[in-house]
């Protein structure tokens, strides 16, 4: 059996449909990679990298250095979302900043360059969605994993520059106004080196002061502002 197509003056009746075929493809288009639509965000963040070790054994607002990052936010419901992460920065510190004796008389110093990619999950107090007629905005916690690398400007001894961190913290984030987002977050980065510094707990060394303390693991922090992007879904008529 064969199949024709009719021809009306002269042209096959499929021609008619044409636009209509065209314009299906258009929204279809559009509509496939806004699937997630709604649920998608790409931003940034600047900030700050802050370090507690053997040269800092507290937190101090002095030892701040200058961070950035970009993530990928996926938003599956209110009250969770999924964020990968790159971020990039520094972290230092100086003993003559210190009020101990032992550190004063040490002396030592440090700058070092990390990098870090992390996955964590995010829980938003207040069920964070999209509603383009109220205030939107949440308070949250996050956790997950991540590796990082770092780049000491002096190396006194032979050490892994890479490792497993850990971060968690608090944020706070507000649609300012859709598709626009904006954030604060604090964030802390559980490491497993004592040799953020350059100062680890050597056995070799019979110099304390080329010597950490090697019960304490060297954290360091993440303070940033961020702004998202947030993809809608384009409905075709």
């Amino acid at each position: 059996m064969k199949y024709t197509f009719k021809h009306l003056n002269g042209r096959p009746s499929w021609r008619r449909y044409l636009p209509a075929m065209l314009l299906a493809g258009i929204c279809f288009f559009p509509a496939s990679p806004h699937a997630l639509a709604q649920r998608v965000e790409i931003g940034a963040g600047v900030g700050g990298f802050n370090y507690r070790g053997d040269i800092s054994p507290t937190f101090r607002f002095r030892f701040f250095k200058p961070a950035g990052s970009l993530f990928f936010r996926y938003n599956p419901n209110q009250a969770l979302s999924l964020r990968a992460e790159i971020a990039g920065g520094f972290i230092g510190a100086d003993d003559k900043h210190s009020d101990d004796p032992f550190q004063q008389v040490r002396n030592m110093s440090f700058r070092t360059t990390v990098f870090e990619g992390s996955a964590v999950a995010e829980y938003n107090f207040l069920n964070y969605h999209d509603r383009r007629f109220a205030v939107n905005w949440s308070p949250y916690v996050f956790g997950g994993i991540g590796l990082n690398k770092f780049d000491p400007n002096i190396q006194t001894s032979a050490y892994k520059t890479s490792g497993i961190v850990l971060p968690y913290g608090v944020g706070i984030k507000y649609q300012i106004r859709r598709p626009w987002n904006i954030g604060l977050e604090y964030g802390t980065r559980k490491t497993f080196t004592d040799y953020l510094d350059n100062l680890g707990g050597d056995p070799t060394s019979t110099d304390k002061f080329q010597q950490g303390d090697p019960s304490v693991k060297d954290t360091y922090f993440y303070v940033r502002l961020s702004v998202s992007y947030t993809f809608y879904k384009i409905f075709c008529p």
